[in-house]
């Protein structure tokens, strides 16, 4: 009987009511965000290579609050070596509540490479709730589609 209770618990933990995020409002932070300006799939081929799919990549970043404005301080963008490739943002753009704002790597761009990134710093006069920040990679040509998002992940407040 002690085997199945366990299971049972397992299963509750997995499957068991969702927590919510921690909205915990914040007056900025500096977010890391994946992107995939290619990925790897398919078979190797005769040099041990697989065979590469170009992406294309939008960066989405929303402001969650209702009330409050935030701006968007920088946008950084890094390739897989970790080498800055460019600065998104000539000036810090002020995003109004709700309000959203996106970026876009082109398909045709890969210098980014399989593991590039952008990191956004934003900031807030007052504690907001904070932006979901988060990249679009997709490939759509012919009968063929892709696409699947990469949520940022905060790495300094």
């Amino acid at each position: 009987m002690r085997i199945p209770l366990l299971l049972l618990t397992a299963l509750w933990l997995l499957t068991g009511p969702a927590v919510a995020a921690d909205i915990s409002a914040s007056t900025g932070q500096m977010v890391y965000v994946p992107v995939y300006s290619h990925i790897w799939h398919g078979n190797l081929d005769a040099r041990g290579k697989p065979q590469m799919l170009l992406l294309s990549s939008m960066l989405s970043i929303r402001n969650t609050d209702p009330e409050d404005g935030m701006t968007v301080r920088s946008v950084r963008y890094y390739d897989t070596a970790g080498k800055m490739l460019r600065e998104y943002l000539p000036h810090p753009a002020r995003l109004g509540p709700m309000a959203s704002t996106d970026l876009f790597v082109e398909h045709k761009d890969d210098s980014g490479g399989s593991g590039a990134n952008f990191v956004v710093e934003w900031s807030a006069d007052r504690p907001i709730s904070p932006p979901i920040i988060e990249t679009v990679n997709a490939y759509f040509f012919g009968p063929h589609s892709l696409a699947f998002t990469s949520p940022g992940r905060v790495i300094a407040r």
